[in-house]
C-alpha cells in the first residue's frame, strides 16, 4: 500500500493552471467559480488524478511498472481540503485507488490502476 495526505492549496492550483496550459478561470477566480455556481475555486480533476497516479506508480514498484490509471471525479476540491490518496492491491497487477478528503467523502471513485507484472 501506498499513501499520501495532499492540503491543497491556491498557489499549488495555480502553479498546476501555468504548468498544464489549463487556464479555466474556475480553477483561479474565486468571483468566476461562484458566478457558475461553485463554491471558489476548484482545484483541477486532472492534478488529482496526477497525483492518485504518482501514489500507484509507487505501490506497482515504480513509474515503468504502471500501465494504466482510470479514475472517476466524484468530489470538488476546494483550497484548503487535505486529501488522502491511497492504492492498495486489488488482484494480480491491479490497484484500487481512492482519494478522500479530510470530511470522509470521496473526490475520486471507480478509481484503479493496472500494472506490470
Amino acid at each position: 500500500m501506498s499513501e499520501r495526505k495532499v492540503t491543497f492549496t491556491r498557489e499549488q492550483i495555480a502553479a498546476y493552471a501555468e504548468a498544464s496550459g489549463d487556464r479555466n478561470p474556475i480553477h483561479l477566480d474565486d468571483d468566476f467559480a461562484r458566478s457558475v455556481g461553485l463554491p471558489g475555486l476548484i482545484a483541477h480533476g486532472m492534478l488529482q488524478m496526477g497525483i492518485a497516479a504518482t501514489v500507484a506508480a509507487e505501490a506497482a514498484g515504480g513509474p515503468d511498472r504502471l500501465r494504466r490509471v482510470f479514475v472517476r471525479f466524484a468530489g470538488m476540491v476546494v483550497p484548503g481540503d487535505t486529501v488522502t490518496f491511497r492504492a492498495e492491491p486489488a488482484g494480480e497487477g491491479k490497484l484500487e485507488l481512492s482519494a478522500v478528503n479530510q470530511r470522509g467523502e470521496s473526490v475520486l471513485t471507480k478509481a484503479i490502476a493496472e500494472s506490470r507484472p
